[in-house]
């Protein structure tokens, strides 16, 4: 028979893993932010880097990862409103909070079911969400805002391909990032 005191000793934490989930919850965050920062101030440092979605694939990164769907939901929902908030003034405030919080909850999903342990999986599902996230985005444009945006399929299938390659040093980087902090 188990009393409370060795409920608590088999269920708690020990307090090393338990700071270190809470620093790299903290680094996670951070590195969101810079990231989406740099969408946009990138582009004005670096011409031609319009296409490259840290911000989207830090999302994927955390979904794969966490493999929580809420969880996943809420840090989509946090980057999108980010980017939102730095977005210009012709795009409301949402639209790439849907969008994030949508991939989020997906990429979460699908961890669920597949193993993401894998580089080329984990690459597929970074071209098939870039993908997703600019088609969703251009349907809620077009939907919700009236606005008449173009969709060129043949760009999105390249920036979604370099995003996908993109990732695989950042995803390599981010797990490295993760082993370190738990030896």
């Amino acid at each position: 028979m188990m009393n409370e005191t060795s409920d608590q000793l088999l269920t708690a934490r020990p307090v090393a893993e338990s700071w270190f989930n809470r620093f790299q919850v903290v680094a996670l965050a951070a590195l969101t932010l810079i990231a989406v920062v740099g969408k946009f101030y990138l582009p004005r440092l670096i011409p031609n880097t319009e296409w490259l979605e840290l911000p989207l694939l830090l999302t994927v990164y955390f979904g794969l990862m966490r493999r929580s769907p809420i969880a996943s939901l809420f840090f989509g929902a946090f980057v999108g409103l980010a980017e939102d908030s730095l977005s210009p003034a012709n795009i409301p405030i949402g639209m790439y909070g849907i969008t994030k919080t949508l991939v989020g909850y997906f990429a979460a999903s699908v961890s669920l079911r597949f193993n993401v342990e894998s580089s080329f999986i984990r690459m597929v599902l970074c071209f098939f969400f870039y993908f997703f996230h600019a088609f969703f985005y251009w349907i809620m444009r077009r939907a919700l805002l009236g606005q008449v945006v173009p969709f060129d399929p043949q760009e999105t299938f390249v920036h979604g391909a370099l995003n996908a390659v993109i990732a695989i040093p950042l995803f390599a980087m981010l797990d490295r990032m993760k082993l370190a902090g738990a030896a």
